[in-house]
Order: structure tokens, then sequence, then C-alpha cells
């Protein structure tokens, strides 16, 4: 059978003060951290306004919102339980074919049986300017009826790191026979 070496004292000693140089957090799972041991200088935050057009394209041969679940047989007006996921355009104006921004990525759900009311989960990634490869999330309640809705920004990425804000919504045009719709987002955001 093979034996160890005994620790010298001096080992012992070192392995000891070394251990003691980073501190053990405080739970088994979380720790406060110091932004500059980070090497992060997140700066002055600034408040940001952005404003853009979705596009949710229905109809065509690329659409841009599928649906992925259909409501149930027993349905009621509000489709309650239908699911679509989206890539839908983010153009600088209300024509598909300005300048795209971005794209609005994720799923919308019918969630109310009282009224026509979506669930978004969706993330704003954003492809040109100066906001090239950031992104805002949006999850909220949009009762699609009301002339402006109001939705939570609960996170971002890159230039949006610890975003926090809100997103108001306002239907621009809706076409009744394709129910392709384009929707006005004014974008308020917290961020560094």
């Amino acid at each position: 059978m093979a034996t160890l070496a005994p620790i010298s004292s001096s080992l012992l000693l070192l392995l000891l003060l070394l251990s003691s140089a980073f501190p053990a957090p405080s739970s088994g799972f979380a720790t406060a951290l110091d932004r500059s041991l980070m090497g992060v200088d997140l700066g002055k935050e600034k408040l940001s306004h952005l404003r853009f057009y979705w596009h949710d394209v229905v109809s065509g041969p690329k659409p841009t919102s599928v649906p992925v679940v259909p409501p149930p047989s027993n349905a009621s007006a509000t489709a309650f339980g239908f699911v679509n996921m989206i890539d839908n355009p983010l153009t600088l104006l209300p024509d598909i074919g300005s300048e795209l921004v971005g794209r609005a990525q994720g799923l919308y759900s019918s969630a109310s049986q009282e009224e026509v009311a979506l669930l978004m989960i969706m993330n704003f990634a954003f492809v040109s300017g100066k906001y090239n490869g950031s992104g805002i999330t949006v999850l909220g309640r949009n009762p699609v009826f009301h002339k402006v809705r109001e939705m939570p920004v609960i996170a971002g990425t890159g230039l949006f790191r610890f975003a926090r804000g809100y997103a108001q919504a306002s239907t621009h045009t809706v076409d009744l026979k394709t129910h392709d719709a384009v929707v006005e987002y004014n974008v308020y955001v917290l961020h560094y």
C-alpha cells in the first residue's frame, strides 16, 4: 500500500493563507460582487428612447409569425390558448422595405378569455447602428385593441446590459384580409 509523504508545516501554512485570501460566499450559491474587481466599468446610467416598427407577417410564402400551438377546438372568441413563434422585422419606418434596425424574436400567445390580450415574450435583437449586436427583452401583457399598450423591458444585452424600462405599442395598420400588422414601438430604457 502506498503512503503519502507528510505535508510540511510551511506548505500547510501556505495553503491556509491562500485559501483565506478568497472570501467564501455567504450562501451556497450567491455572493455580493465589487464591480471594480470584475473589470466592468458600467459608467453612468442613461435613458434611451428607441422608436421602430414591428411587422407581424402571417401571410404569404415567407411569414415571420407562424402558429406553433393552435387554439383548442372549443376556443373562445379570443382564441385563448394559441401560440405563435415570431422572427418579425423591426424597421425605421412603417414600410417593411425601409431600413431594417433589428428583429423581434420570441413568441406571443392568447392569454385571456375575456378580451384579445396577448402574452408577449420577445427579444429585440438590433442589427444596425450603435446598437448592432445588442438586445432588449420584453415580457408582458398586450391587450391588442387598446390604443396604447405598455409592456415592461426586463433585461438587455450588449449596450443594454442591466436594462430596465417599458415599451409602448400602438397599432399602425392591420390588413383585415391577410391579418398582417404593423405596430409602432416606443421603448424607453435605462441602461449603462
